[in-house]
């Protein structure tokens, strides 16, 4: 019998968000730190990265793994600001929160967060994602699906 793994195995625990937003728990692992036991700075865009995975997968319903394998669609990030407040710590557990600020006609543009248990912003990321085909490498139209369950982080994702 083959088990998947969930979340919850991996140190991860999805939470209450008000609405228009998705956040889980996140343990601060080995594997996120650098030799001085703090969260190598890459670290958070891979676990960012893994937010947007299970915010479609979870939240929007749209399987992530379906959409580059199966249809062949890419969400590369074209734009990345981030903001490194405080540090994480191996064994910490923090909060990593997505929030949709725009969609457009191809692309989105994400507010995502990292805090500690204590409400302290530890990280603050704005990211733009751009909708591609992974034949052609151009931008592509939002597909159908997903503007339909971007209604509920959105209030109108035809309009920027």
């Amino acid at each position: 019998m083959i088990r998947v793994a969930t979340p919850a195995d991996q140190g991860e625990a999805a939470i209450d968000a008000p609405p228009g937003r998705f956040a889980r728990t996140q343990l601060i692992r080995f594997s996120h730190c650098d030799p001085a036991g703090i969260v190598f700075f890459p670290q958070y865009l891979v676990m960012f990265n893994q937010l947007v995975e299970d915010w479609f997968n979870e939240a929007l319903g749209v399987n992530y793994a379906g959409m580059i394998a199966g249809r062949h669609i890419g969400l590369p990030i074209v734009r990345l600001e981030c903001d490194f407040r405080a540090v994480s710590r191996l064994g910490d557990t923090v909060q990593l929160g997505l929030s949709v600020e725009r969609a457009g006609g191809r692309s989105l543009a994400l507010a995502l967060q990292c805090t500690g248990t204590d409400g302290e912003l530890r990280v603050a990321s704005r990211q733009v994602l751009v909708f591609t085909s992974l034949q052609t490498h151009r931008a592509i139209d939002i597909p159908p699906d997903v503007r339909e369950a971007l209604a509920r982080f959105a209030p109108d994702p035809a309009h920027p």
